[in-house]
């Protein structure tokens, strides 16, 4: 695809409202799905995987789930927290989940996406990938290092038996 048609795309990031706490569900579905290829994930006797922390993404007030919109089409989704996810600092917003569809990727709407979200919560951000997704780990270093204009490297650490990357920056 040119470059003037994928700047061309609409995008829109906007809060996942309670009614549809379902399509959310289902995006996450396919966010698990992909993610099997990496971790050790089961289907329920339902033939989902579920997602045990979707129902307090609009039930605590430190969790935001949002839609990712292209032209007005579901696109993806991102889930944001503040608190850490491998420390106790609680001043920290963490990308807890993030996922553009397959047939979207590679057209600059995650690096946008996850910019308009960083923009929107100022302050100092995580950003975790486990270490055998290098696409992921590829994505977000080309995503954090065309925000900020500089790169930033991963920390690698260790969490419920994963070798992870962590990113910390600032966005304000």
């Amino acid at each position: 695809m040119q470059n003037s048609m994928i700047e061309s795309l609409k995008l829109e990031v906007r809060p996942a409202l309670a009614e549809e706490k379902s399509i959310l569900g289902n995006l996450l579905e396919l966010y698990v799905h992909d993610f099997s290829e990496f971790v050790d994930v089961s289907l329920g006797v339902d033939g989902r995987f579920g997602y045990q922390h979707l129902d307090s993404y609009w039930e605590d007030p430190d969790r935001y789930p949002f839609l990712i919109l292209s032209d007005g089409k579901l696109a993806g989704f991102a889930l944001v927290r503040k608190g850490s996810a491998i420390s106790n600092e609680s001043d920290v917003w963490d990308m807890a989940e993030f996922f553009i569809v397959r047939g979207l990727r590679r057209l600059g709407l995650g690096t946008r996406a996850s910019r308009e979200i960083w923009t929107s919560f100022p302050g100092k951000w995580q950003v975790r990938v486990i270490d055998v997704n290098q696409k992921a780990l590829k994505f977000w270093a080309r995503a954090i290092h065309e925000f900020l204009g500089e790169s930033v490297a991963p920390v690698a650490f260790e969490q419920g038996g994963l070798d992870r990357h962590v990113f910390c920056f600032d966005s304000a």
